[in-house]
C-alpha cells in the first residue's frame, strides 16, 4: 500500500510570484500541442500550416479555460453559483471541467475553420490527436495536488494509495487520476497519432477522438471517487459518465455518416 507523497501544490517561488504544479501541468499541454502540432503540419495533405497551428493554439488557450471553468460552474454546482456569480472568476478555488474545456475547444475550432474556409472537420481532425497529450497533464496536474482522488480499493492491491486529504483519509484508493492519464492520454494519444498518420476519410479521426475519449472516460469514472456533493446519480453512474455518453453517440454517428460519405465520394 502506497501513500500520497502530499507535493507541494507550488512547483517554482520568486519572491510573490508562485507558480503552481497544475498551472504548470497545463503550459505543458500547451507546449506539447505546439510541438507536435507544427511536426503534423509538415504534412501537405494536412491543409494545416505551422501559423494554423500558433493560431488554434492562442485561442485554445482561451477554449480550455473558459470552457473548462464555465463547464464546471454549469455541469457541477449550478445552483451554487447562480446564486454566486461573482465567484464564476475565482478560478483559484479550483473547479475544472474536461467537458466544458473540450466544449470550449469546439467552438474555437468551429470558428476558426470557417474563417479560415477550411471547416470544421479539416481542423477537428487536425487538433484530435493532439488533445490526449493536455489531458494527461492535466490529470498528472490532479494527481500532484492529491484531487480527484479513486474509489476505496482492496488494501492488499499493490498500487493502492492512501490519500490523507481525502475525509477517511485513512483508506487505501485507487489512483484514479494516473489511470486517466494513463487512458484518456497516452493510450488515446497512441490511438489517435498512429490512425491518423496517413489519409483518412474527413471526419473520421475526429470521430475516434469522441469515441476514444468517452469510452476511457467512462472506464475510468467507475474507479474515481463521485464528488461528494454529487454523489452517484441515475443507475449507479457519476455525472462524468452522463456527460460522457453524448459525446459517444455523436462519435459513433459521426464515425458512420464519415463513412458513407466517403464511399459515396469513391
Amino acid at each position: 500500500m502506497l501513500i500520497h507523497p502530499q507535493f507541494d501544490p507550488i512547483a517554482i517561488s520568486v519572491g510573490p510570484l508562485a507558480v503552481h504544479w497544475y498551472g504548470l501541468m497545463y503550459l505543458l499541454g500547451f507546449l506539447a500541442f505546439w510541438l507536435l502540432g507544427r511536426r503534423r503540419a509538415d504534412d501537405p495533405w494536412r491543409g494545416i500550416t505551422r501559423d494554423d497551428v500558433e493560431n488554434l493554439l492562442f485561442w485554445g488557450v482561451f477554449g480550455v479555460v473558459l470552457g473548462g471553468r464555465l463547464g464546471y460552474c454549469l455541469f457541477y454546482q449550478p445552483d451554487y453559483y447562480l446564486l454566486h456569480p461573482l465567484d464564476v472568476i475565482k478560478m483559484w478555488q479550483g473547479g475544472m471541467s474536461a467537458h466544458g474545456g473540450l466544449i470550449g475547444v469546439l467552438i474555437v475550432m468551429g470558428i476558426y475553420g470557417r474563417v479560415r474556409g477550411m471547416g470544421f472537420w479539416r481542423v477537428a481532425d487536425f487538433v484530435a490527436p493532439l488533445v490526449p497529450i493536455g489531458l494527461f497533464f492535466g490529470r498528472i496536474g490532479n494527481f500532484i495536488n492529491g484531487e480527484l482522488w479513486g474509489r476505496p480499493a482492496a488494501a492488499d492491491l499493490p498500487w493502492a494509495m492512501v490519500f490523507p486529504q481525502a475525509q477517511d483519509g485513512g483508506i487505501p484508493r485507487h489512483s484514479s487520476q494516473l489511470y486517466a492519464a494513463g487512458l484518456e492520454g497516452l493510450a488515446l494519444f497512441l490511438l489517435l497519432w498512429l490512425y491518423s498518420r496517413k489519409p483518412r476519410p474527413l471526419a473520421r479521426t475526429g470521430a475516434l477522438f469522441a469515441i476514444g475519449y468517452s469510452v476511457a472516460r467512462f472506464a475510468c469514472e467507475f474507479f474515481r471517487e463521485p464528488d461528494a456533493f454529487l454523489g452517484l446519480q441515475a443507475l449507479g453512474l457519476s455525472r462524468g459518465q452522463w456527460l460522457t455518453l453524448p459525446l459517444l453517440i455523436c462519435g459513433i454517428a459521426v464515425w458512420v455518416w464519415a463513412g458513407r460519405k466517403s464511399n459515396k465520394a469513391s
